[in-house]
């Protein structure tokens, strides 16, 4: 039987934005969050703000007495270079979430490593960022094996508004690979349809207001367009996170992607022009 909420430990490795929100939003649920970051002084800014995140110096303390562990790092290498530190650390009935964008190729030699261990593993990259963590909104893009779905639930469920299980082995990094590839193209398109649209004479507005009225409206593209005309990029999925992600997509060379490969360089050529940390609507400058 899971303990009590209040009595429940989560780790959360990762105090960059992302889980730094998390842990806030887990800690203001009653749950009793450990924090770790490489650079310690994130976690420690985290914890200021928070009587109940703790931030501690090394993954092996942050994993040792926790029920559930968060991994919210940047990209694969990341993650693997704190696996085997955690993974011996852990109790043998905790559970390892496993939250970045790594791709299913690094996803199955994660979870290999946790079973090498005898650790439970669920890949679970989310959709959403800080400020849907900060609320508990974000969608959770979830596969594994049910049990340990079950153990991490109340977790998950704490921290977004969906929890949506899409099968039992690696689905879910699949599809949140897809997501974001989608998401880093729609962005590359609207920039260009804006700039067409200077090249006409047409009013962004009128744009706007028009495919509002039609089956074409897209929340998401109304936001990037919004960020495009006040040229004021804060970001929510940083020009070098959509550019990883593709580079994922694009890595095995077994697909003819034309256009994914002009998404590939139009984001190359942002970060050059000093956009990296962005978000992905500064491709709108380039």
């Amino acid at each position: 039987m899971l303990k009590e909420i209040a009595m429940t430990t989560v780790a959360v490795l990762g105090a960059g934005a992302l889980g730094g929100a998390m842990a806030v939003h887990l800690a203001e649920g009653g749950y009793d969050v450990r924090l770790w970051n490489r650079t310690a002084a994130r976690a420690e800014d985290v914890a200021a703000g928070s009587d109940k995140v703790t931030a501690v110096p090394t993954v092996a303390e942050a994993a040792a007495d926790a029920d559930v562990v968060l991994t919210v790092l940047r990209d694969g290498p990341a993650v693997v270079s704190i696996a085997e530190e955690m993974l011996q650390a852990m109790r043998p009935e905790a559970i390892w979430v496993q939250v970045s964008t790594v791709g299913p190729v690094m996803a199955q030699s994660l979870r290999e490593s946790a079973a090498s261990h005898g650790i439970g593993f669920l890949d679970a990259p989310v959709s959403g960022s800080t400020p849907q963590a900060s609320q508990g909104a974000l969608l959770w893009l979830v596969s594994g094996q049910d049990h340990a779905v079950d153990v991490a639930r109340p977790v998950l469920e704490r921290l977004g508004k969906e929890v949506r299980v899409v099968g039992g082995d690696l689905e879910a990094s699949a599809l949140k690979l897809a997501v974001n590839t989608w998401l880093a193209a729609s962005t590359v398109a609207i920039a260009d349809v804006l700039k067409v649209c200077d090249a006409l004479g047409v009013a962004h507005e009128e744009m706007v207001t028009t495919l509002q009225a039609t089956p074409l409206a897209m929340p998401f593209a109304f936001a990037k367009i919004d960020l495009m005309e006040k040229r004021e990029y804060p970001a929510g999925f940083a020009v070098d996170l959509a550019l990883k992600d593709v580079d994922l997509t694009l890595a095995d060379g077994k697909l003819d992607l034309p256009f994914l490969e002009a998404v590939q360089e139009r984001l190359k050529a942002a970060i050059s022009a000093g956009h990296g940390r962005d978000d992905v609507a500064a491709v709108y400058e380039g």
